[in-house]
């Protein structure tokens, strides 16, 4: 059945939400609703008549009898974890599917978050037990993956900062994972063991209530016979830490107070309060889950060491992007740019940290299976012969395009020079000229002028031959995937004398071609035809009718080929002649007549090499397909 919807399951430690995104749109993913709420407490309640209730209703709804909260963790063996994460999932998984939110079944992929620093391996083992909700299709893939699709899709990234360093802090309720994103892979920075959750602000506002309770002893009591009126007042202290975070300002007056409130019975009330005074010496005080150090003292040297390990790889991040729901604690943002600072690095924190998680997975989920598709049509065109077809179609033209060019420069540096060292007798024989031809021509057709003018009508060539039919297989490809069509497209012509870092293994084909030519013409027999061209029709019949008597050798009669041979070995023209037999104006008479022989004979000896075409054709194909494999990875972040 075909996937019509990536769910985005952000299942966090304190709070879980859920978006989804249509696989076939580039709209913005929906969030989704359980019990009229986007963002629920992560909370599993057990009702004797209603069965299992998750979110507010486990806490607000009266006869529950059995209450679970922030119970994610790394996967273990611990049969009542498994069983809790297994239940809750089932039971979204469940409801969702009840107000018909989502297809479910097989047209629906779940992609589920987890820690940065989980390995692959917890991954996996964390896939199997979600699975066992009963959902078939799912995927376990990083938060901060997450978090960097909704800053990037979201409009928040340039592509500038996309392809650059990006540092992502998702301080979460029972971890803060700091992960780098460099050319679009991530890399977890691994601290060993990560407990530094918002949580433990938390449990630390718990102690402090419950230690300054009037009723202590019988709380604690009741804490122990009734678990779930403890998890109760640990989310009225969550409460309190939020309300008062979100509105700092509010509680810096001592006698104001960012309350929360559970109720355990009609005589006993458990009521945390913090204000500015009170969270200053919560957030210093020494907790036993971080080795005894204090909260803003354990993220401070997290930071720390972040930018340690940063250092060592020479990077300074572009960008730090925040999220989290404890990212809206503002003391964090001080202590992220305290460390690092602006202009080198901007700090991003995310407006909606408690949904951008949920909605980054159904962008990555989306994200994944277009792109996926979007390489599977670019690997169609490379496996239909297609590129082959285009590149053969348009060698006549290369070798149209070369040929004029050529045969100019072959005579102003190598025929014209020849001729005139042979008409001042720098040169004795026809024979000794023929020499002198081959030299100057190969040497003129390695030297870097002729290389040039080779590279430009090469690059002329795939500019304005290749490149249009190119993109006319590629641009429908982009308009389906709604990118811009210059992503698998070469510039609109390759200047020969600059090499865009871009485009290098568009010039090595150019490069490859070049290379190709010059050998060509020099070791295909070309240089062979045109010495052939000037001797024999312009020079040694001329020099026979001369000294026609000069080449009978002992009465016999020569036949037209030994009589050129003789010619060009043996008949030294005195040099008084030559001038007059050969002068400047004959030169250029001569070369002006055998212009067009000569092109003539380029193209039959360019044309008739069909073998060394064949290899070319394939270089250039496997040169064109490298590229757009290339350009496939560097543009394939712009899918939605």
């Amino acid at each position: 059945m075909e996937i019509l919807e990536t769910i985005g399951f952000d299942l966090g430690h304190g709070e879980t939400a859920v978006a989804k995104a249509i696989v076939e749109s580039i709209d913005p993913p929906q969030m989704l609703e359980i019990n009229n709420k986007k963002n629920q407490i992560t909370a599993l309640g057990w009702h004797p008549k209603l069965g299992y209730l998750v979110g507010e209703q486990a806490l607000i709804q009266a006869g529950v009898t059995q209450l679970t909260i922030s119970f994610k963790q790394k996967p273990n063996n611990d049969p009542k974890y498994r069983e809790t994460i297994s239940t809750f999932v089932a039971t979204y998984y469940r409801l969702l599917k009840e107000s018909k939110q989502l297809e479910g079944g097989e047209s629906s992929y779940f992609y589920i978050g987890c820690p940065s620093g989980w390995s692959i391996s917890d991954r996996i083992e964390y896939q199997k037990l979600l699975q066992e909700a009963g959902i078939p299709q799912i995927n376990v893939v990083p938060e901060s993956r997450a978090a960097f699709m909704q800053a990037k899709e979201a409009g928040k990234l340039e592509y500038d900062k996309l392809v650059a360093s990006v540092l992502i802090v998702d301080i979460g309720s029972s971890t803060t994972d700091f992960t780098l994103v460099k050319s679009l892979e991530e890399i977890p920075i691994d601290f060993g063991s990560n407990t530094l959750g918002a949580s433990l602000i938390d449990k630390a506002i718990f102690a402090r209530t419950l230690a300054n309770h009037e009723q202590k002893a019988l709380l604690e009591k009741v804490f122990q016979e009734y678990p779930h009126h403890q998890a109760r007042c640990e989310l009225a202290c969550r409460k309190a830490k939020e309300d008062y975070f979100s509105n700092e300002q509010l509680y810096s007056d001592p006698e104001s107070f960012a309350r929360g409130f559970e109720s355990i019975n009609e005589q006993i009330y458990f009521i945390p309060q913090v204000n500015k005074l009170m969270m200053e010496e919560i957030l210093n005080q020494p907790l036993p889950e971080l080795g005894h150090h204090s909260w803003v003292r354990s993220f401070s040297d997290s930071l720390t060491e972040a930018k340690e390990k940063l250092e060592k790889l020479g990077i300074v991040p572009k960008l730090l992007l925040m999220t989290g729901g404890a990212s809206r604690m503002k003391f964090t943002h001080l202590l992220c740019q305290e460390m690092f600072p602006e202009p080198e690095t901007l700090l991003r924190p995310d407006p909606e940290p408690e949904r951008c998680i949920a909605l980054g997975l159904a962008r990555v989920g989306r994200w994944d299976l277009r792109a996926a598709a979007f390489k599977e049509e670019v690997n169609k065109l490379f496996s239909s012969n297609t590129l082959k077809g285009l590149i053969q179609r348009h060698i006549p033209e290369l070798i149209e395009s070369l040929t004029n060019p050529l045969t100019d420069g072959l005579i102003v540096n190598a025929v014209k020079p020849a001729l005139k060292d042979w008409q001042k007798n720098k040169i004795r024989t026809l024979a000794d000229l023929e020499t002198a031809l081959i030299s100057r021509a190969e040497q003129w057709l390695k030297s870097e002028r002729a290389v040039q003018i080779i590279n430009n009508q090469c690059a002329s060539w795939f500019s304005n031959k290749i490149q249009p039919d190119l993109a006319a297989q590629t641009d429908p490809i982009c308009r389906k995937f709604q990118i811009p069509r210059s992503s698998l497209r070469f510039q609109d012509s390759i200047d020969p004398n600059f090499v865009n870092p871009e485009l290098r293994i568009g010039d090595a084909i150019l490069a490859e071609t070049v290379g190709f030519i010059v050998n060509v013409v020099i070791g295909g027999g070309t240089v062979a035809s045109i010495i052939t061209l000037i001797l024999t029709g312009h020079l040694t019949w001329p020099i026979a009718l001369v000294y026609g008597a000069s080449v009978m050798a002992a009465g016999m009669e020569l036949n037209r080929k030994s009589v050129q041979e003789v010619i060009k070995t043996n008949v030294d023209v005195p040099s008084w002649v030559r001038s007059s037999f050969l002068s400047d104006k004959k030169i250029d008479d001569m070369c002006e007549q055998i212009k067009p022989e000569l092109e003539k004979v380029l193209q039959e000896q360019l044309t008739a090499d069909q073998e060394a075409f064949d290899k070319l054709i394939s270089k250039v194909e496997q040169g064109l397909q490298k590229t757009l494999s290339t350009k496939v990875q560097s543009c394939i972040i712009l899918i939605q």
